[in-house]
């Protein structure tokens, strides 16, 4: 869902370990960044299961990456495909408390 407009848009997402970033853009062919969150602003990554993504197309594939500042809602493909997803940002959110000490 957007930041500012409260619209549900598709986005191209990347995970890079070695920048410690989760990337997004318009789509797959895009170069121009849309956004970006860094791993140490991640404080929590969960299932939507209040269901408070406002009119999500999938509700039940829908699931929420909380940082600093902002609340992102995500709606995955498939429930396989959530649960990679989560994994994945949750994985590499701790990953980076690694390197903190």
């Amino acid at each position: 869902m957007g930041g500012k407009i409260k619209s549900w848009k598709k986005r191209w997402f990347v995970f890079d370990r070695l920048k410690r970033t989760f990337s997004y853009y318009v789509d797959k062919h895009e170069t121009k960044l849309k956004g970006v969150i860094y791993f140490q602003a991640i404080e929590e990554v969960y299932y939507d299961h209040l269901r408070s993504a406002t009119k999500s197309p999938n509700p039940s594939l829908t699931f929420c990456v909380k940082t600093h500042d902002r609340l992102y809602y995500m709606v995955a493909s498939a429930p396989e495909a959530m649960r990679i997803w989560m994994d994945v940002i949750v994985t590499g959110a701790e990953g980076y408390t690694q390197f903190m000490n």
